[in-house]
């Protein structure tokens, strides 16, 4: 069952815990609560629910998009429970479903905000560069036959590093704002595998895939460096290609003050 989201909770008897957790995004229709399917956070609120027999709020500090992962994943919620938070951090893991876990637990500030308090995201894009399909990793990386360039890849990527418009690549989560400020993008190669590390004070909905999507144009010689630069400054989303597929990308990491 379901827990639908409450808009308020109250505080009385309760206390507010901070949790980084981890999930296979491949079966859930995002992070966000949903009417119809299943999502990280009913999952999540239903599992709270049956170990603390009381309704519970998940908040997360991003919403991952359907087929996104996470090994870093940081929520905040109210709760009844009491007992020690290493009780509850084993209870949600023996109630949980096989593709989702807590990996730490913490009492947590009630000023600290899982979303609004995060300085820094860090994702990873995996790429499997190679004529023919690997089976066993095909939930977790994307597979790209073309031969890639990562000398082109990374020139490309460097250029997205700063504060920029990034309205040709997503759309605002909340606001109208499309600036965000990108710390690090970075191309790694080990074999056949290619990762592309962004670190960002926060992303634009499908900013991150879209990014990829267009350094894979690059890495295949489809597009020159500097156009990444020109559609960076064209502020068009219609003028990006398609964004990356889901399978590829995982939050990795979610830094507080």
């Amino acid at each position: 069952m379901q827990v639908e989201p409450r808009s308020k909770l109250s505080t009385e008897g309760r206390r507010y815990v901070r949790a980084t957790v981890a999930y296979d995004g491949t079966d859930f229709l995002g992070f966000q609560w949903q009417a119809q399917g299943r999502t990280v956070q009913a999952v999540l609120e239903t599992a709270l629910e049956q170990v603390s027999q009381a309704p519970t709020r998940v908040v997360g500090s991003g919403r991952t998009d359907t087929g996104v992962h996470a090994a870093g994943q940081v929520i905040g919620f109210w709760t009844t429970w009491r007992h020690s938070l290493a009780d509850l951090q084993r209870a949600l893991n023996a109630v949980l479903p096989g593709d989702a876990a807590v990996l730490a637990i913490g009492p947590a500030d009630p000023t600290w905000h899982p979303r609004f308090s995060a300085t820094r995201r860090h994702y990873r894009y995996t790429v499997l560069n190679q004529p023919w399909r690997a089976p066993l990793e095909r939930r977790y990386a994307h597979l790209v036959t073309q031969p890639l360039n990562l000398e082109a890849m990374q020139t490309a990527a460097g250029l997205l590093v700063g504060v920029h418009d990034f309205a040709s690549f997503g759309q605002p989560t909340q606001g109208d704002s499309t600036v965000r400020a990108i710390f690090s993008a970075e191309w790694q190669r080990d074999g056949s595998r290619f990762c592309f590390d962004v670190v960002g004070s926060g992303f634009l909905r499908g900013m991150v895939r879209c990014l990829v999507g267009t350094l894979l144009q690059v890495g295949t010689g489809v597009w020159e460096s500097d156009r990444v630069a020109a559609l960076l400054a064209a502020r068009n989303r219609a003028l990006a290609p398609p964004p990356a597929p889901a399978c590829g990308l995982c939050l990795m990491q979610v830094d507080y003050e």
